[in-house]
Parts: C-alpha cells; structure tokens; sequence
C-alpha cells in the first residue's frame, strides 16, 4: 500500500467518523429516553466497524523479507539451518535434498561435510518480524525425521561438540545428531569405537562431570546414553565399552536419576553389555544390579521396570553369583510387587518364570508365600503366555519336591476353581501340557491317600 493510498483511506475515515458523531449529536437532542441515545450510538459503532472492516481488507498482503524465505521451499522458514557451504534453509527441505545430493542448492558446490547447524540468529529474526507484522508462522510440525548418513570424517567434529561445546544448545544439538546418526547408520556405531581415539571417554566426560546431578540435563543425558546404546549393540565393541571405567557406574546414577526413557536406555544398555559373559562379572561386581533391582521394585513406567527386569535376567543368566546377588537384594520380592499391583504383570511372570529353576529362587518363592499369589494369576489371567509362565512356575516348584502341604494346596485350586482343568482344555499347548502333567500328580497324591486311610483303617481292626 503507497503513502499515497494510506493517506487516502485516512481522510476517507476521518470523514465517516465526523458524519456518525454529528448524527448521534443531533438525533440525541431530540431524544428523550437515554436508551434511544445508546441504540444510536451502537448503530453507529456498528457502522464504523464495519468501515474499518472494509477498509482492512483492501490491504495488501504483508511481504515476508527474502531473507526469510527458503530457497527450495519458498515458503516463510520454520526451523532454519546452515549447511557447509554457509546458506540457509528450512530443515525439512534441505534434509530431503541432502538424501539424494551432495551440493548446496544454492551453489552448487560439493559439500565438505553434511551437518546440520541451527541457525538461531535469523530464526530469532524472523521470529521478531512476525511479532511486530502479525504474520501468522506455522509452528513446526513433528514428522519421520530423515536422518542421513554422515562421512566419517564429520563425526570427530560432532564428538568435539559434544565433549567441548561451545555452548549448551550447541552440545544438545550434537548429542541429538550423534543419537540418530547411531541409530540409523551401522557404519557409524562400527567407527565410533573402532576408529575415534578415547572416544567412550570422550562421549560421557560431559555426564560424568556433573556427578550426582547428572539428570541436571534432561535432554543431554537422554541423547547421550541413546547413543551408548546404540554403540553398544556392536558385540566387537562391548567388551571395550564396558571396560570404560565411567560407563557402568554413570549407567548406575542414570538407573537411580533421570526420566524415565534415560532408566530405560540405561538398562537396555547393561542388557546389551551383558551378552559377553566377562562383562556379566564386571556389571555383577558393580552397583548395577541393585540400581537395576530397585527401578523394578520403585518405578511405575512400564517400559523402564521391563527393560530393568531382562537386564537382570540377562546377567543373571549362567552367572549363579550374580542370581545370588540378585536374590539377596531382593529380585523376587521385587517382582511380586509389581505382580500384585497389576503392573507389568506379563513380563514380570515372565522373568520369574526364568529364573525358578534356580533352587535359591524357589525357596525364596515358598518363604515368601508367592505360590497362592500364583495360583490367583494362573486363575484369573486372559492372557496366554502369562498363563503358560505361570504354570511354568508352580510345575518347577512342585516337580522335585510334592510334599503333602504343597499338592494339597494344589489339590485345593482344582476343587474350588477347577483351574487346572480349565487350564488343560483352553491354555496354551505348552500350558496344557503343564496342566495334565499337575493334575496326574492329584490324581497320584489322591490314590495314595486313600492306600494310606486303608491301611490305617486295616491296623484298627
């Protein structure tokens, strides 16, 4: 709009106004009832916002500054980022192009590394004008992110960020892009370890350095220990990792402080260190187990307490000191709760039916009275496999031992609830397998119960 035009309209504006004002003034002076003096006022006020409406709408559309405007998009940007060459686009475009070209749109030369860097100074201004200009920028929108594989070469840098920021935001946006980069791309999971100098130390010198304030950084401990994890799953380097002397005891805090997606990272960590068995005795001789032990016993998310509950099993799997430790700090009881509570309830069966081979567990599980407990699952449950784990469980605790009390117990499920007949009929074939195989055992006990009365009765006469 020209200054010319403005100035028009505001004359135009000016002269409506006068014209209303002057018509309220004389119509009022004729009126009587106050109320007529406001029904003529309201009139006009309609009149003149309906001018103003008119007015507004013969203006033109406010002009985004090309510095704001993304060059492949052409739209206003959302999430401004600089590539290599020092041009900025909108995140979502450049990523797309960036899948498929090693250029800059722009030009055209060959990128000398393929990172992304946000660019906060002009999102800053944008920002600003939007505010000043009552331009309506869209929010950014969360959506697949696609990640792509970076040279190896720009991964030393994105370490330096992380391990020597220049700044907080810097280091989280490393962090974020080493966790991707390590979860989408094998090659960089490989490289980390094998090729970077020091580089486990290097990546949780930054959590390690904030000591038992380590969840003091949501953000960062989350992607950093997402990038462990990821690392961790190459079995060549598990050995080394867990060797790192800051990795099982930060794994240890990041258990005890965090969010509960790090507690869960965090174990699924120690589970994947876990399958080489040197590293089952070095996580078996730390704090880990009983951080472990306590998320299952204290934690109500059901992803952290299940990830907690196989890291345990893993370690405790051929590792008989590691089962003793882990039922003298209270694995089993642990597990009851949350089967109590109804929390988890399939996995924890799941882990105690695991590990009830072992002759300890099976004592802890009568001395803590858990057999009843059990059978009320074993009666109750809709689901299958925690049907089968369940019985699994009461068959392993019976099989070596059906002392009188016990089957009795068992003999006394099947009378009131007809729960293993049920069970023989609708479970699982491995369950019902279990089933028939328990309700033989009645069936036994049953008959020499009765041999027995009839001796007694004999002996009497």
């Amino acid at each position: 709009m020209t200054a010319e035009s403005t100035e028009a309209n505001a004359d135009t504006l000016r002269l409506e106004l006068h014209k209303v004002l002057t018509e309220i003034f004389h119509d009022g002076v004729g009126l009587v009832e106050t109320n007529g003096v406001l029904k003529a006022i309201d009139e006009a006020v309609t009149r003149i916002l309906t001018f103003l409406g008119k007015v507004e709408s013969k203006k033109p559309p406010v002009e985004v500054p090309k510095e704001f405007i993304c060059k492949l998009s052409k739209t206003i940007m959302i999430e401004p980022v600089i590539i290599a060459s020092g041009q900025t686009f909108e995140k979502k475009h450049i990523t797309k192009w960036l899948k498929h070209n090693n250029t800059c749109p722009e030009t055209k030369t060959v990128l000398s590394h393929l990172c992304l860097t946000p660019n906060h100074s002009i999102n800053e201004l944008i920002t600003q004008w939007c505010l000043v200009n009552k331009y309506d920028r869209p929010d950014p929108q969360p959506s697949d992110e696609i990640v792509i594989e970076m040279f190896t070469g720009d991964i030393e840098p994105l370490l330096h960020r992380i391990s020597s920021p220049s700044s907080v935001a810097d280091q989280i946006e490393a962090a974020k892009e080493l966790a991707l980069q390590t979860s989408k791309f094998v090659n960089v999971r490989d490289f980390f370890v094998k090729e970077l100098h020091d580089s486990i130390t290097r990546l949780l010198t930054p959590l390690s350095n904030l000591g038992d304030e380590v969840d003091s950084n949501p953000e960062l401990q989350e992607n950093i220990l997402t990038s462990l994890l990821n690392i961790s799953t190459v079995e060549k380097s598990q050995k080394v990792i867990a060797e790192n002397p800051l990795v099982i005891p930060l794994l240890t805090k990041s258990l005890r402080k965090g969010t509960d997606q790090t507690k869960a990272v965090s174990a699924a960590t120690l589970t994947s260190l876990s399958g080489i068995d040197s590293n089952k005795i070095i996580i078996g001789n730390s704090e880990a187990l009983k951080a472990l032990i306590d998320l299952i016993r204290d934690s109500d998310d059901l992803s952290a307490t299940g990830e907690a509950g196989y890291a345990v099993l893993n370690l405790c799997s051929d590792e008989s000191e590691n089962m003793e430790k882990a039922i003298s700090e209270g694995l089993i009881l642990a597990l009851l709760k949350k089967i109590l509570a109804g929390r988890n309830v399939e996995n924890m069966v799941s882990i105690l039916a695991s590990i009830s081979t072992n002759n300890q567990a099976k004592e802890k599980i009568v001395e803590l009275g858990i057999v009843c407990d059990i059978l009320k699952i074993l009666r109750n449950t809709s689901c299958l496999l925690t049907g089968e784990n369940a019985i699994e469980i009461l068959f392993k605790m019976f099989d070596t031992i059906r002392g009188t009390a016990r089957l009795r117990i068992l003999q006394e499920e099947e009378l009131l609830y007809k729960t293993f007949t049920k069970l023989a009929r609708q479970g699982s074939d491995r369950a019902a397998r279990k089933a028939q195989e328990i309700l033989q055992w009645m069936e036994m006990f049953a008959e020499k119960e009765k041999r027995q009365k009839m001796l007694e009765l004999a002996a009497l006469n």
